[in-house]
């Protein structure tokens, strides 16, 4: 089993602050900013910052979906979401930058062995950075 990761960067028109709000903004923001891979959107407790869970399910390609219960927690402007039905984790970070802000989300998660990992290692990274990419700049869009 080998560690798969796939990170993303946008760059965004907001102050950190206003960055950080949105992104830990599970009941407004967040379901405004998803792509059409994630399906069955829902906050099962919570819904701003630290301590929300929510649920969706992450229809990556027309045969590979997972089933994600997302736990968060903030540390500074750091959000991450630990999946609760896998090793995947998701971190949002966000930084000052000029006028604005960068934001970089990461999603890593340890990958199958064999023939099947060595596939995951090296196609699942290029999915998954197309959905982060639309996801951000859907967040751009919105801090626009």
């Amino acid at each position: 089993m080998g560690q798969v990761s796939a990170s993303s960067s946008v760059e965004v028109a907001a102050a950190p602050e206003r960055a950080l709000a949105a992104l830990t903004d599970y009941e407004t923001v967040r379901p405004r900013i998803l792509t059409e891979q994630y399906l069955d959107y829902r906050i099962l407790e919570g819904g701003q910052g630290a301590g929300t869970i929510a649920q969706w399910t992450l229809k990556a390609t027309e045969k590979r979906s997972r089933d994600i219960k997302a736990t968060v927690t903030v540390d500074g402007n750091t959000v991450t979401e630990k999946d609760a039905n896998s090793t995947l984790v998701t971190t949002w970070t966000v930084a000052p930058s000029g006028a604005g802000s960068t934001v970089t989300t990461t999603t890593e998660w340890k990958g199958a062995g064999g023939i099947g990992g060595f596939f995951e290692r090296t196609f699942a990274p290029a999915g998954l950075r197309r959905i982060q990419a639309a996801v951000l700049a859907n967040l751009a869009r919105e801090l626009a």
